[in-house]
């Protein structure tokens, strides 16, 4: 099964937790199996991580500290090298276990979005493979 949903970010390098999203799209018959969200950006990624306000701002900086915002040779084209270069660390995609219907997620995982490049509207997909009952 596969669904698609939006992400509304308000600044150009921020975090929103789409953890709900996703665990909405998990058929609740999917006994086990696995589900696998897909951000459908070059500036943009996805992490499973703890949703902490003082964690989320430490990967902001820890990214903006990682890749400088000038000096890309790709800037010259349209000025965002920076947002590229900062997705490409994190990915595009995370994949989780689901069990029961449900994402299989630890006590402090949350799928966080990272927004590179904003605000923008970003698209994500989740598609879901396994075992119904």
């Amino acid at each position: 099964m596969q669904t698609a949903f939006t992400v509304d970010t308000d600044a150009r390098l921020t975090t929103v937790d789409i953890t709900d999203q996703v665990a909405a799209a998990v058929p609740e018959d999917l006994e086990t199996g696995t589900c696998t969200a897909f951000v459908e950006h070059t500036t943009a990624g996805l992490v499973v991580q703890e949703n902490e306000s003082r964690l989320r701002e430490d990967l902001e900086s820890f990214l903006s500290e990682l890749v400088p915002d000038e000096g890309h040779a790709h800037d010259r084209l349209d000025g965002n090298a920076d947002s590229h270069l900062r997705a490409t660390l994190l990915g595009p995609a995370v994949t989780i276990p689901v069990t029961d219907g449900q994402l299989a997620l630890g006590t402090w995982q949350s799928i966080l979005l990272v927004e590179c490049d904003g605000p923008r509207t970003r698209t994500v997909s989740v598609t879901t493979v396994g075992e119904s009952d």
